[in-house]
C-alpha cells in the first residue's frame, strides 16, 4: 500500500486544459472578461489621447506664437522656463552652484542607500555634504558672491526642506516614541502633549506660527532666517508623525524580546539599540516611507510663508504674460513627472529594504 502511494506521488500531475492561471484571473468568467475588455479599451483610448497630446499634435519648436491655437502640448514653453522652474529666482549666471549642490545631495542619498556603505562613515558624509551645499548656495567664501535665502527656490529648496526635515525629524521621532513608551510619568506626559498638539494642527498652521508669530516673541534686533524657521517647523511636524509610527513598531515587538534582553543583563538603552529598535524599525518601514513621500510632496505648503518651492516656480512660470493662456498644463505635467519619479524611487527602495532586512526566520518561514 505504501509503495502504491509512493508511486502515485511520483506520477506527474494531470495536465490542465483551458486557460492558464493568469488568463483565468482576467477571463475566467463572463463578468471578468467584460470588465477586462472595458478596462483595456479605456487604457488604449487614454494612451492614444496622451500620445496625441504629447507627441503627434505637440509643438516642438518656436515661441508663444507657434503654440497659439494648437491642440497639443507646447514644449517650447518648457524649454524656455525649465531653468526658472528648477532654480527659481537664483541668479541666472550662478545656476551652476545650486545644480552642483543638488547633485552632491543626490549622490549622498544614493551612497546612503547602498548597504556596502552603511557604517559610521555616513555620519561624516552627512555632516560634510550639508555644509558644502550651504556654502555653495549662500556663498561669501572662495570668491562666491552672496545669494541670500530669499532668492533660493525651485527643486533644490524642495529637496532641502523635505530631506533635511526628515533626516532630522527621524531621530526626533524615535526619541519621542521612546519617551511616550517610557515608564517615567513626567517624560511620558511631556511626550504625549508634544505629539498630540503637533499632530492636532495642520502643517500650514505650524509654518504660519514659525514665520509670523515667532518673530513677535523675539527680542528687538534679533531675527531668525525665514528658511531656517520653516525648516525647524517641518522637522517638528515630521518628528511627531514619525514618533507615532515608531511607537506602533515598538508595541509590535514581542514581549519575549524584552525579557530576553533583560535575561542577558542588557540595560535599557543597550537593549533598545541592539534588540528592540532594529526589530521595531523593520516592522514600520512601509508606513515610514508613506510619511516620507507625503512630506516630500507637502513641502509645497511653504509657499504660504513666501518661500518659492518647486511647484510654486512652476505656477509662476505659467503666470508669465508671454505664455499665459498658451501653456496651461505643460508645467504641471513636468512637476507631476518629477514628483512621481522621486516618490516611486522611495517606494521601490522601501521594498528593497524590506527584503534586505528580513531575518533568517522570516526567510525560512517564507521558504517553508
Amino acid at each position: 500500500m505504501d509503495a502504491l502511494n509512493t508511486a502515485r506521488e511520483t506520477l506527474p500531475a494531470p495536465r490542465q486544459r483551458g486557460l492558464s492561471a493568469p488568463l483565468k484571473r482576467y477571463f475566467g468568467t463572463p463578468l471578468n472578461a467584460l470588465i477586462t475588455l472595458v478596462c483595456l479599451w479605456l487604457m488604449v483610448r487614454l494612451a492614444t489621447a496622451a500620445w496625441g497630446w504629447l507627441v503627434t499634435r505637440a509643438v516642438m519648436e518656436g515661441g508663444p506664437e507657434a503654440c497659439k491655437g494648437g491642440t497639443g502640448a507646447c514644449w517650447p514653453f518648457l524649454a524656455a522656463k525649465l531653468r526658472f522652474m528648477i532654480f527659481g529666482f537664483y541668479p541666472y549666471d550662478e545656476h551652476w552652484r545650486p545644480a552642483l549642490a543638488l547633485g552632491l545631495f543626490l549622490c549622498a542619498i544614493i551612497i546612503s542607500m547602498m548597504p556596502r556603505f552603511w557604517g559610521r562613515g555616513l555620519v561624516w558624509l552627512w555632516i560634510a555634504v550639508p555644509l558644502i551645499c550651504g556654502v555653495l548656495m549662500y556663498g561669501g567664501v572662495f570668491g562666491l558672491p552672496v545669494v541670500t535665502t530669499t532668492n533660493w527656490g525651485g527643486l533644490p529648496l524642495s529637496f532641502m526642506l523635505s530631506f533635511v526635515g526628515l533626516a532630522l525629524g527621524f531621530p526626533l521621532g524615535v526619541v519621542l516614541a521612546l519617551a511616550r513608551s517610557s515608564k517615567l510619568p513626567a517624560i511620558q506626559v511631556i511626550a504625549i502633549i508634544f505629539i498630540e498638539v503637533v499632530r492636532g494642527v495642520p502643517l500650514v498652521s505650524i509654518l504660519f506660527m514659525a514665520s509670523v508669530m515667532l518673530p513677535l516673541f523675539m527680542p528687538d534686533g534679533l531675527t531668525v532666517d525665514k528658511l531656517l524657521r520653516a525648516q525647524v517647523a517641518i522637522i517638528i511636524f515630521a518628528g511627531a508623525y514619525i514618533a507615532e509610527t515608531v511607537r506602533g513598531g515598538l508595541q509590535a515587538v514581542p514581549k519575549g524580546q524584552h525579557e530576553a534582553a533583560a535575561a542577558l543583563g542588557l540595560g535599557y538603552w543597550l537593549a533598545m539599540r541592539k534588540i528592540i529598535l532594529p526589530q521595531a524599525l523593520k516592522i514600520v518601514i512601509p508606513p515610514l516611507v508613506n510619511i516620507f513621500i507625503g512630506f516630500f510632496q507637502d513641502t509645497t505648503l511653504v509657499t504660504i510663508i513666501g518661500l518659492l518651492d518647486f511647484l510654486d516656480t512652476v505656477r509662476a512660470s505659467l503666470r508669465d504674460p508671454n505664455w499665459q493662456g498658451i501653456a496651461v498644463i505643460e508645467g504641471y505635467v513636468f512637476a507631476a513627472l518629477v514628483y512621481a519619479v522621486f516618490s516611486y524611487a522611495m517606494g521601490s527602495y522601501s521594498r528593497f529594504l524590506e527584503q534586505r532586512l528580513k531575518t533568517d526566520h522570516d526567510r525560512s518561514a517564507a521558504g517553508g
